[in-house]
């Protein structure tokens, strides 16, 4: 993956056909070691091609993937299959009960006589 963000890094900075030495060199400037494998392999496939018109070509090929989404509801059902006869739960709420600390509180800590602000 570090080859291939380098090899874009590269194209961002103007150079529009990177060597495999161009991105060895990026990926060592990061302090990172580079798969001089994997690097040949990108370079080869890449050469001669615009990385524009491939990415235009692999958004045409997502458009068709799904996405996810539709995945909500069911869980009605859920409930109904495992006991239909079952009496329905009540939802008991309980209400907060405020906490009564007495008097007004001063958040400055004067003591409530007004004091010096």
């Amino acid at each position: 993956m570090q080859e291939a963000a380098a090899y874009l890094l590269l194209i961002l900075g103007g150079n529009t056909s990177p060597s495999a030495d161009d991105v060895k060199n990026v990926i060592a400037a990061c302090g990172a070691e580079a798969n001089e494998d994997a690097i040949a392999s990108l370079v080869g496939d890449l050469e001669g091609k615009s990385i524009n018109e491939l990415f235009e070509e692999g958004m045409s090929k997502l458009k068709d993937v799904p996405m996810g989404g539709g995945g909500g509801g069911g869980g009605a059902a859920a409930g109904a299959a495992a006991g239909g006869d079952a009496a329905a739960e009540e939802v008991v709420e309980e209400e907060e009960e405020e906490a009564d600390i007495g008097g007004g509180v001063d958040m400055f800590g004067s003591g409530g006589d007004g004091g010096d602000y």
